[in-house]
């Protein structure tokens, strides 16, 4: 892979939650090497939240997070995707738009924290695990060698990731 910025997109159903938690995230991390994105296969059109506190919590910027589709970026002129991460065991089993450039994908599935019933400590509790697990996956792709790995060890290392 080329030393160019990579664009990241994170898919979950209603891009509210775990996919915004992962855009700014990989962001925040990215070093100016990754550019994250997120979409949802059916977008609430809102941000969970306690989503977003969470962010602020990490000290992460949440200028322009918003909840949008993944038809956005199949469309011409959408940034060309490097990878695509689902997120959710929804989104993973559902029908993906083509993707331009044939980007890397895998399946990074956590639970749903909007799914966490309980006291809002509880759920603010729920976001925050959510949270450190998807940081420290994109920790882990983030310390990969990309520019030693061939294409194939890249998926695999990707897909691995996801397990973690």
């Amino acid at each position: 892979m080329s030393d160019t910025v990579k664009n990241v997109l994170f898919v979950c159903t209603h891009n509210s939650a775990r996919s915004i938690l992962s855009e700014g995230l990989l962001n925040a991390l990215g070093g100016g090497r990754f550019r994250g994105w997120s979409a949802g296969s059916m977008p609430s059109g809102r941000v969970n939240p306690l989503a977003l506190k969470t962010l602020e919590a990490m000290q992460v910027d949440i200028t322009g997070l918003h909840s949008k589709s993944w038809s956005e970026f199949a469309e011409p002129g959408a940034p060309k995707l490097d990878f695509v991460f689902t997120v959710c065991d929804n989104a993973a089993g559902e029908v993906c738009p083509i993707w331009p450039g044939q980007p890397v994908t895998a399946h990074w599935g956590v639970a749903d924290p909007s799914a966490t019933e309980g006291t809002e400590a509880q759920k603010l509790q729920a976001f925050w695990d959510t949270a450190l697990i998807l940081k420290r996956r994109i920790e882990l792709m983030l310390a990969l060698p990309m520019s030693a790995l061939d294409a194939m060890a890249i998926q695999r290392e990707i897909k691995d990731i996801g397990t973690r």
